[in-house]
C-alpha cells in the first residue's frame, strides 16, 4: 500500500516502505534520538484503513511490553530515594507473595525474570476503553493461586514473566504508598514532559486503530477469543480493534506516541537525566542496563538493550546504543511482527555514522540506598547464563558504525 507520508532520508523511505509491504503492517511510526535531541521522527502508512488516516509520529499506540522498562525506572527510582530494597523478599512488600510454603522472590527478581513465577498467555487480560478497569490486584491474586503460579525456584533460571511485572506493580504501590499508576505518572513521565503518554488514551489524541490480518472466515473465533467489545469493523483483509487497555498496568499498560518514547530513550542515553530533570542516578540508570533490569541486552558487534511490545493490534520495539549515544523505537498497528533488525542496522548507518564515538563510563558506586555495589554478585544473579539473555554474560565491545 502507498504511504502517505515520506520521511526526509530516501533510502529509510525505501527501506520501511519495503519492510511494511512484506509484513503487511498497516501503519508505522519512528523516531530515532540521540543523547540531546530527535534525530528523525516520522510516520508511515496508516493510523486507520476506515478512514485512510495516516500514522504520523504523534499517533497514539498501546506500548505492551515496552511498559516493563518504565516500570524498572519507577522501581530503580524508589532503590534510590531508600523506599524500595531491591533485595529484599518481595513479599515483605506484597503478602501475597510471601505466603507461607510460597518461594521466596525478591524484588531484584522480579526485576530481571529470575522469579520463577510462570507465564501464562495473557489472551483477554484486557478490557474495552469505555469499560471499568479491573482491580490488577484481583488479577495478580488469581494468578497466584494457580496450580503452576512457578515454574522454578527463585534465582535459578531468567525466564520471561509478565505475572512478575505484575506483582512488582503491587510492590511499587506498596513502597511508595500510592497507586502504580501515580508513581509512574508523578515521578517519571511527568518530569520526563511525557505528556501525550498514559494508562488511558488521553482526550483528542490522534489513535493508531490495531489490526488483526487475517480472512473474514476467521472472524468469528477472534470475537470469541477477544475480551467483549475489542473486536471492531474489517478493512479489506484487517479486522481493526476498538480501542482497549490492558488489565495489568505495570507489564504493559501505557498507551503513548513514537516521540515519548524517544524521550524515554533520551534518559537512558543521558544515565537518568533528562532537560534538568533527574530520575535515577546515574549508577542505577547504569545497572538496568548492565544486569538486565527491565532492558534485554542484545547484539555483538554492536550491543544494544532493548524491550519489545507485542499483543492483539500492536507490534513495537525500543532499541538503545549506549556505546553510539543512540536510540530507536519502531511503533506499528499490527500484530504480526517485522524485520526491524533491518531497519535498526540501516538506522544505525544513516545516524549513527555522525555520532562522536563515546563508551559509556564504568558503573560507579550508588550514592543511595537501594541500588547493588559494582564487583558484588547480586543475589538474583542465576549461578549460570541463560542463553542470550544474561546481562552479565561478556560481550565484545564496538563503537557506532565509521
Amino acid at each position: 500500500m502507498p504511504s502517505p507520508t515520506t520521511p526526509t532520508h530516501p533510502r529509510l523511505a525505501e527501506a520501511v516502505d519495503r519492510m511494511m509491504a512484506r509484513a503487511a503492517v498497516p501503519g508505522l511510526s519512528l523516531v530515532v534520538v540521540d543523547r540531546e535531541r530527535v534525530l528523525h521522527a516520522s510516520g508511515h502508512g496508516f493510523a486507520d484503513l476506515g478512514s485512510g488516516t495516516a500514522a504520523t509520529p504523534e499517533a497514539a499506540y498501546l506500548w505492551f511490553s515496552m511498559t516493563k522498562v518504565v516500570t524498572a525506572t519507577a522501581a530503580l527510582r524508589l532503590a534510590d530515594e531508600g523506599l524500595l530494597d531491591l533485595d529484599a523478599p518481595a513479599g515483605e512488600y506484597l503478602p501475597l507473595l510471601g505466603a507461607k510454603g510460597r518461594p521466596q522472590a525478591t524484588v531484584r527478581q522480579l526485576l530481571d525474570h529470575t522469579s520463577g513465577l510462570a507465564n501464562p498467555l495473557p489472551i483477554r487480560w484486557a478490557h474495552a476503553a469505555a469499560a471499568p478497569a479491573p482491580d490488577p490486584d484481583e488479577l495478580l491474586e488469581w494468578l497466584l493461586r494457580r496450580r503452576r503460579a512457578f515454574r522454578s525456584v527463585p534465582g535459578r533460571v531468567r525466564r520471561y514473566s509478565n505475572v512478575g511485572y505484575l506483582a512488582l506493580g503491587s510492590v511499587i504501590a506498596a513502597a511508595a504508598g500510592r497507586p502504580y499508576e501515580d508513581v509512574v505518572l508523578g515521578d517519571v513521565l511527568e518530569p520526563l514532559g511525557m505528556t501525550r503518554t498514559a494508562f488511558r488514551y488521553l482526550p483528542g489524541a490522534e489513535r493508531a486503530t490495531g489490526y488483526v490480518r487475517g480472512p473474514r472466515a476467521l472472524d468469528p473465533l477472534l470475537r470469541r477469543l477477544l475480551p467483549p467489545g475489542i473486536a471492531g469493523e474489517r478493512t479489506g483483509g484487517y479486522l481493526g480493534l476498538n480501542p482497549f487497555h490492558v488489565d495489568g498496568p505495570a507489564y504493559g499498560g501505557l498507551v503513548g506516541d513514537v516521540l515519548d518514547v524517544g524521550r524515554f530513550l533520551r534518559l537512558h542515553l543521558r544515565d537518568g537525566e533528562l532537560d534538568g530533570h533527574r530520575v535515577l542516578t546515574e549508577p542505577a540508570a547504569r545497572d538496568m542496563r548492565r544486569l538486565g533490569l527491565g532492558w534485554h541486552p542484545g547484539g555483538d558487534r554492536d550491543p544494544y538493550v532493548e524491550h519489545l511490545g507485542a499483543g492483539a493490534g500492536f507490534w513495537n520495539v525500543m532499541r538503545l546504543y549506549p556505546a553510539c549515544g543512540m536510540g530507536a523505537a519502531i511503533m506499528t498497528n499490527s500484530t504480526t511482527g517485522h524485520d526491524h533488525e533491518a531497519l535498526f542496522a540501516l538506522v544505525t548507518e544513516l545516524f549513527g555514522r555522525a555520532r562522536p564515538r563515546r563508551r559509556p563510563a564504568p558503573a560507579a558506586a550508588p550514592t543511595r540506598a537501594g541500588a547493588p555495589t559494582p564487583g558484588r554478585t547480586p543475589r538474583s544473579t542465576p549461578p549460570g547464563p541463560s542463553a542470550g539473555t544474561s546481562p552479565s554474560r561478556p560481550r565484545p565491545r564496538s563503537d557506532c558504525p565509521a
